[in-house]
């Protein structure tokens, strides 16, 4: 009862003139997607979707992109951990790190991920030997997925773990709990709605990452050509049809708009 009257006194605490260009804010931020369903062919949706290069592209973003959200979990857990519960300069250079490729154009991610597995890049001549490549390959669609993917879940599993404290960790190793069960037990509950809010980020921002993919894995259908490659394709005259283009970008909405809601569901959760 209470959340529901606050709702109307926040309201009318909001000066009038606000409102203008906040309902331009909002419009530049709808209008372009309005657009987008205004010139979709519905009726040819279906078709769009269906079609072998479509369903290739989608197939392969869904298989990468889970892939890549399970490695960013593992990684991203214990990164947020130490983060967490670090003080001083070593949290803030790993604060800084994690965060690093929100901030850079996903270019250069792909330029930095070529010198350093690139054939001539720091490892790449090593791996070369090895007879491993990994360039313009699937593993690299991953690799890039996970690199511009995982601040968004070290982020919201290091919020979690500051909200939550120390004090269950402290209460539970003062009863004699190994550290493995203190995280096990009690940090990965505590930090569970962190944690699957982190996970739907970043399978959604990889379902969606280009541009390092497209430097550092290329755009070969069947190997490395995602959903956003196929629109970009389509797009540039080859590949995919543009309302196959036009359809995925439609997906793509949908799964955003799916990730929103969930997060929503979860801090209405977290809240409770």
């Amino acid at each position: 009862m209470t959340r529901g009257r606050e709702a109307p006194v926040r309201g009318r605490r909001i000066p009038v003139w606000l409102w203008i260009p906040a309902g331009l804010g909002a419009l530049v931020l709808t209008l372009p997607f309005v657009a987008l369903l205004i010139r979709l062919d519905w009726t040819s949706v279906p078709a769009a979707i269906a079609s072998p290069e479509a369903l290739q592209a989608l197939s392969l973003s869904l298989s990468t992109a889970a892939i890549a959200t399970a490695v960013c979990v593992v990684l991203g857990v214990p990164l947020a951990l130490v983060i967490a519960r670090t003080a001083g300069p070593l949290a803030a250079v790993l604060r800084t790190l994690a965060t690093l490729p929100l901030v850079l154009p996903p270019l250069v991610g792909g330029i930095a991920l070529l010198s350093l597995l690139g054939r001539n890049g720091l490892f790449g001549g090593a791996l070369a030997v090895l007879g491993i490549r990994i360039p313009f390959t699937t593993a690299a669609v991953v690799i890039a997925q996970v690199f511009v993917a995982l601040p968004f879940l070290v982020i919201s599993v290091e919020g979690a773990l500051r909200a939550v404290g120390t004090g269950h960790e402290s209460v539970a190793a003062s009863l004699g709990a190994r550290p493995l069960t203190v995280f096990r037990r009690v940090t990965l509950p505590l930090a569970a709605p962190g944690l699957v809010a982190g996970a739907v980020l970043c399978f959604a921002r990889a379902m969606g990452e280009f541009g390092a993919t497209a430097l550092f894995a290329g755009n070969a259908p069947g190997v490395t050509r995602t959903m956003p490659l196929a629109i970009y394709t389509a797009f540039n005259g080859a590949g995919v049809q543009e309302d196959t283009a036009i359809a995925l970008s439609l997906l793509l909405i949908l799964v955003a708009v799916a990730v929103l809601l969930l997060m929503r569901g979860w801090r209405a959760d977290a809240v409770r």
